[in-house]
C-alpha cells in the first residue's frame, strides 16, 4: 500500500466543549467550595431544621386545642426543659458519685483485679502487665484533656445556642419563615417544594420515632442487667444509656462503660455486663437499627449501615447523627422531583399528568397572591394532595372544602377561584387527558 494509503486512513479526532458545559463545570466546583466553607452553616441549619421538625406537631397539637401558636411553643419548651431537667436530676449526681468513687478505689480495684487474674494460669502474664498500669494518674490526665478541650466545648455551646434560636424563630413564625423559601422558587415548582417539605416532616418524625425505639430498648437493657447484676443506680446508669443510644455506632459502647466501672471490683460481674452489652449492641445495629429506621425512613438496611458509615467518615459522631434523616431526605427529593434514575423504572404517565394538573389548580389558586399566601395555599394542596392518594378519592371531590378553607388566603372570590379550577383543572387519577393551557383553542373543552 503507498504512503498516501496510509496517510487516507489515519483520522483525527476533534472533542468541543460547550460554553454551557463550561459554565455546568465551574457551578459544580463553586458549589463543592461553599460547602465546605459553609460546612458549619449548613450543619447548623441542619440540625435546626430536625429540631422544628420534632417540636413543630407537639405545637401544632396544642394548637388545634384552642392555644395560640405563642403559648403552645412556650408550653412546649417549658415542657421539654422539665423533661430534661429531670433527666439531668436522675441521671448526673449518680453518675458523677459513682465515677468519683470508681477514681478514689482504682488502686485498690486494680490490686484485687491483679489477684483475681494471678488465680488464673492463662492470665498471669496479663496480670504483669495489669500491675504495672498507673492508674493513678488517670484523673489527673482526664482533668487536662478537659481542660485541652475548653475552647472546643465553648464553641459547641455557642453553635447549639444558635441553632436553638434558629429553631425557635422558624417555628415562631413559620409563615414568614416559608415564604422567604416560596420567595426564590419558581411558581411552576411550589406544589413540589410544599410536598418536599411536608414530607421532611414525615421523615424526622420517623427518625425521631425510631431513636425513642432504640434508646429505650437500651436503657431498659441496662436497667434489667443492673437489677439481675445487683448493682446500685440502675435508673441512672439506663438513662445514661439511652441518652448515649443516640449516637449512632459508639453511643451504646459510651452508655455501656459507666455501668460495667461500677462493677469493677467484681470482676466476672463487670465482665458479665461487658459481654452482654457487646452483644445487644450487635444486635442493635445489624437488626434493630436497619429493620427501625428502614420502615420509617423507607430506607433499605444496606443504606442505613452505609448511610451511618459515611456520615461518621464525613462529619464523625455528628455526621452520623444525621447521616439518616440526610439519606431518606435525599431519597425522597429525587422521588418527589420524578428524577429517574439510570436503574429505575420511569415515572409512570399517571404521576406526571397527576402532577401536572396539581400545578394548574395551584396556579388557578394562587393567581396573585403574595409569597406567604402561595405558601399557605401550596402546602393545603400538598396536603390534600396526600390525603387523595392515601383515600383513593379523587382530588376534585376535595377542592371545594380546600377552597372554603384556604378563603382567607385566595387573592380573588372563592366562588370565582373555584370557577377557574373548574374549567382548568380535571380528575388527578390520570383517567383524562391533560388540561389545556388558558388561551389555546381547546380552552372551553372539558
Amino acid at each position: 500500500m503507498s504512503e498516501h494509503g496510509h496517510a487516507d486512513d489515519k483520522r483525527s479526532v476533534r472533542i468541543e466543549i460547550s460554553p454551557r458545559a463550561i459554565v455546568y463545570v465551574l457551578l459544580a466546583i463553586t458549589a463543592v467550595w461553599l460547602a465546605f466553607k459553609l460546612a458549619t452553616v449548613i450543619i447548623v441549619v441542619t440540625i435546626a431544621l430536625v429540631m422544628v421538625g420534632t417540636i413543630d406537631p407537639l405545637v401544632q397539637f396544642l394548637e388545634k386545642r384552642g392555644l395560640r401558636r405563642g403559648r403552645a411553643l412556650t408550653v412546649v419548651f417549658f415542657l421539654l426543659a422539665i423533661a430534661l431537667a429531670t433527666l439531668l436530676l436522675l441521671a448526673v449526681p449518680p453518675l458523677v458519685s459513682q465515677i468519683l468513687t470508681v477514681l478514689a478505689d482504682l488502686p485498690k480495684v486494680q490490686a484485687d483485679f491483679v489477684k483475681w487474674l494471678e488465680a488464673h494460669s492463662w492470665a498471669k502474664s496479663l496480670a504483669e502487665q495489669v500491675r504495672t498500669m498507673k492508674l493513678d494518674k488517670v484523673s489527673g490526665s482526664a482533668g487536662t484533656m478537659l481542660l485541652g478541650h475548653g475552647g472546643d466545648v465553648l464553641e459547641a455551646f455557642t453553635l447549639a445556642l444558635t441553632t436553638l434560636f434558629l429553631s425557635v424563630y422558624w417555628l415562631a413564625d413559620p409563615v414568614r419563615s416559608q415564604a422567604l423559601v416560596y420567595a426564590v422558587v419558581p411558581r411552576h415548582y411550589h406544589v413540589k417544594l410544599a410536598r418536599v417539605m411536608l414530607e421532611l416532616k414525615v421523615i424526622v418524625g420517623g427518625y425521631m420515632r425510631g431513636q425513642l425505639i432504640t434508646s429505650a430498648a437500651c436503657g431498659l437493657v441496662v436497667f434489667t442487667l443492673m437489677k439481675i447484676m445487683g448493682g446500685e443506680n440502675a435508673i441512672a446508669f439506663a438513662i445514661f444509656a439511652a441518652v448515649a443510644d443516640v449516637i449512632p455506632l459508639i453511643g451504646g459502647a459510651i452508655g455501656t462503660i459507666p455501668a460495667a466501672l461500677s462493677m469493677a471490683h467484681e470482676p466476672l460481674k463487670m465482665g458479665s455486663v461487658l459481654a452482654v452489652m457487646f452483644i445487644y449492641q450487635e444486635v442493635e445495629s445489624r437488626v434493630i437499627v436497619p429493620r427501625v429506621y428502614g420502615r420509617v425512613l423507607r430506607l433499605s438496611p444496606a443504606i442505613v449501615l452505609v448511610a451511618l458509615l459515611t456520615g461518621a467518615a464525613l462529619l464523625g459522631m455528628l455526621g452520623a447523627l444525621l447521616a439518616l434523616p440526610i439519606a431518606a431526605g435525599v431519597q425522597m427529593i429525587i422521588r418527589e422531583l420524578r428524577v429517574d434514575l439510570p436503574g429505575e423504572v420511569p415515572s409512570s404517565e399517571k404521576m406526571l399528568t397527576r402532577d401536572h394538573k396539581a400545578d394548574l389548580i395551584y396556579e388557578a389558586l394562587s393567581e396573585g397572591a403574595t409569597a406567604a399566601d402561595a405558601a399557605v395555599i401550596a402546602s393545603s394542596l400538598a396536603a390534600t394532595m396526600k390525603e387523595s392518594e392515601r383515600t383513593g378519592v379523587k382530588l376534585s371531590a376535595e377542592m371545594p372544602a380546600l377552597v372554603a378553607s384556604l378563603a382567607d388566603q385566595l387573592p380573588a372570590d372563592p366562588k370565582a377561584v373555584g370557577d377557574t379550577f373548574e374549567r382548568q383543572s380535571h380528575d388527578t387519577d390520570g383517567s383524562r387527558p391533560h388540561a389545556p393551557t388558558p388561551g389555546s383553542d381547546h380552552s372551553n373543552e372539558s
